[in-house]
């Protein structure tokens, strides 16, 4: 009877010994799956609208791509697709060509975007006037923190465009 509980005893340590373990190793596997703490910070941008000027394109980096934000002048076409924030309307999109994924250069005299590579053109709201780009271009998710845009968080005024159908 004594040789069967030492054995019993031993069991149960072996087991909690390879449980321990076991955990040990999911807790190493579960680290090895979350993303890097640069690629966490890579999916917010705060951008900092109070001393943008009108009809100067502003170009920031979110997730590798461009992000175009343009003030508008009282003399642009007002668009739901704009963003406001205070009292003035922004254009906020990503700057790639909704046709094939080129970036569209900027004409201020205009108040327009040309894509050089196969001559699509989108006015300073981002809808498309001249094809081959068959849809405007696209709003990334944005909430707006004051005078701030922070790229990578759906705020309520994201949210509201994306339920209008006006994001992409």
């Amino acid at each position: 009877m004594a040789e069967n509980s030492r054995r019993d005893f031993m069991g149960k340590v072996f087991g909690g010994w390879a449980a321990l373990g076991g955990l040990g190793v999911l807790y190493a596997a579960k680290k090895t799956w979350d993303p890097l703490p640069s690629v966490k910070a890579a999916g917010f941008t705060t951008v900092d609208l109070s001393a943008a000027e009108p009809n100067v394109l502003i170009i920031e980096k979110w997730r590798g791509k461009p992000i175009f934000i343009l003030k508008k002048t009282s003399d642009m076409e007002k668009s739901d697709r704009d963003v406001i924030v205070g009292k003035d309307r922004f254009l906020v999109c990503i700057g790639l060509c909704t046709h094939l994924g080129c970036i569209p250069a900027y004409r201020p005299a205009e108040k327009d975007f040309l894509c050089a590579c196969h001559g699509g053109m989108f006015d300073a709201s981002g809808d498309n006037i001249k094809p081959p780009p068959p849809s405007p271009l696209v709003i990334p998710p944005f909430k707006v923190d004051g005078t701030k845009l922070v790229l990578g968080e759906e705020g309520p005024e994201y949210k509201k465009m994306k339920e209008a159908g006006l994001t992409a």
